[in-house]
């Protein structure tokens, strides 16, 4: 594919190369990929456009020059997706015979199908709390409770005083899903508290509810669906369910009181039926993911591979009616993530050049649609370009805050397995601390990449730079200045040795796995890795 010329790249961003500082070999190849990636003209990298695949070719192109084998289909380096993108046709509706009539935008919102244009559900409401069944930790939300045939309706959130990747797997929405589906209910409503309106009020979900959601394709030509039985078809705000659910079998009073608190939660039925309708436009295309391989150098190793994995894909320009005429509206996501695929890129001519070559082969793999919920790590996760089983870990490169010169890490996902040896490792090589996730609410185990590797039951990190000296201040202006915003350029103070640094710690992570006797494995009695069916959880 024919890309545009480099200067008119590089100009659009706003920082032509002459203005730049003169950086080092190494800092000024990292820069340049950035730049390119993050360049105006790359609109976003939303999938699904001309742009997201002129940035595939150019990170096929970098996978080539650095020496990496194709790895993905038919003896190349794209492994094509199939698609499906849905937006909302119109508002939805949801009405409760005997309650007090709901607003649209309000008190709910209606989720839109991937399987069904014209989404409709009807049923009588049970509410489980929040939602939440694990026998690890003795919670079961649904004890007592006979939901089946029945639309279930749940708070945000999971018990505190879990561990937090452990909350943050059950409070996500496909565990829940899940849950209620093998329980026998047939929709699930969710409901805004007090937790949820900190972090995301209902006002921010109202406001990307037309936003465009992805999901993969089936070879049978199926969207993918987690739990399709039991899909969301409603979200109400803390009022509208006040409306729904106040004067009914349920105390709502009382609930409200005992989730602010951390109490038990009432539950049980609500005496309400409530019906839903929800219209969506499905348009299908193709994606790619970008793979190469290094072949590993231990016969008796090389048919496992240790996977880097980064995503490409941003959010593309921004379609906000209520930005002012002539404000910026692309989101040109250089550090989320043209930062992580910069440094996945130089890792792999680091292994291209060192005299001693990994004992397990390598995987680099550019994943597309992260910020549309993971799906396509998901989809490769499920559908690898090498032997299914043969990934035995990953270690994933997302959104390093490259503003500053980190002196520690936060290593997401580490301490369930021996990855955590190689990190440490690795950090302690240059004398780097690592520390606990400082904001272990953002529940960040389950929104990169790496999630997906652990639901394959992969033992996997997502390194980020951390929070001391100062790392704190830096983090926090990014999330409440740049973060998927337009000021996410290449006019943000970069400190490009800080990006070497990232750069030689991943390639020091991946190739410690690659080189290790034994394979990497879940620690013995993990959650996850017995959840996940891992390598030597039991």
């Amino acid at each position: 594919m024919r890309l545009l010329p480099l200067a008119l790249l590089l100009a659009s961003t706003g920082a032509l190369a002459q203005t730049a500082p003169v950086l080092p070999p190494d800092q000024a190849a990292m820069r340049a990929h950035v730049a390119f990636l993050a360049s105006d003209a790359m609109q976003g990298r939303e999938p699904g456009t001309p742009e997201y695949d002129r940035a595939a070719a150019y990170v096929a192109d970098q996978f080539r020059a650095a020496g990496l084998q194709p790895a993905g289909d038919d003896g190349g380096y794209l492994q094509k997706v199939p698609l499906a993108a849905l937006v909302p046709a119109g508002e939805g509706r949801l009405t409760a015979p005997g309650r007090p009539a709901l607003t649209f935008g309000t008190d709910y919102i209606t989720p839109t199908s991937f399987r069904d244009a014209d989404f409709r559900r009807g049923g009588e409401v049970v509410f489980v709390g929040r939602g939440v069944v694990d026998a690890t930790h003795g919670v079961d939300d649904y004890a007592g409770l006979d939901v089946r045939g029945k639309i279930v309706a749940y708070l945000y959130g999971a018990p505190a005083g879990l561990p937090s990747e452990i909350r943050a797997h059950l409070a996500s929405s496909d565990s829940k899903r899940a849950t209620a589906a093998a329980k026998g209910a047939t929709a699930v409503i969710a409901i805004e508290n007090a937790e949820q309106a900190k972090r995301y009020p209902f006002s921010y979900i109202a406001g990307i509810w037309r936003a465009k959601r992805m999901t993969w394709v089936s070879k049978d030509g199926v969207p993918h669906v987690v739990a399709p039985t039991a899909q969301a078809v409603a979200a109400l705000s803390a009022t509208g369910a006040a409306k729904l659910f106040t004067g009914t079998k349920i105390d709502w009073a009382a609930v409200v009181k005992a989730d602010a608190a951390g109490q038990p939660i009432p539950r049980g039925a609500t005496g309400v039926r409530v019906s839903t309708q929800q219209r969506g436009v499905v348009t299908r295309f193709d994606s790619s993911n970008i793979v190469g391989k290094l072949p590993g150098s231990d016969p008796a190793l090389r048919d496992q591979y240790v996977a880097l994995s980064a995503h490409l894909d941003h959010i593309g320009v921004s379609t906000d009616p209520d930005l002012p005429a002539g404000a910026d509206r692309i989101n040109n996501g250089a550090m989320d993530n043209a930062a992580g695929t910069a440094a996945m890129i130089e890792a792999a001519k680091l292994f291209a050049t060192d005299v001693k070559k990994p004992r397990r082969s390598l995987l680099f793999v550019s994943v597309t649609a992260e910020e549309k919920g993971l799906i396509v790590s998901d989809y490769f996760a499920q559908n690898p370009t090498v032997p299914k089983g043969s990934i035995v870990a990953d270690v994933n490169l997302d959104m390093p805050i490259l503003t500053y010169r980190f002196e520690d890490l936060v290593a997401i996902g580490a301490d369930h397995s021996t990855v955590a040896q190689a990190v440490g490792r690795a950090a302690a090589a240059r004398g780097l601390k690592l520390t606990p996730d400082p904001e272990p609410e953002e529940a960040i185990f389950v929104r990169s990449d790496h999630y997906s590797f652990v639901k394959a039951g992969i033992p996997a990190v997502s390194l980020d730079t951390g929070p001391a000296g100062p790392g704190k201040a830096a983090i926090a202006d990014f999330l409440e200045h740049r973060y998927h915003q337009p000021g996410d350029d290449m006019t943000q103070a970069f400190d490009w040795a800080a990006g070497r640094a990232f750069v030689g710690l991943n390639h020091d992570i991946a190739l410690d796995l690659a080189d290790a006797d034994a394979r990497p494995r879940w620690n013995k009695g993990d959650y996850f890795g017995l959840l996940y069916n891992g390598y030597g959880a039991k």
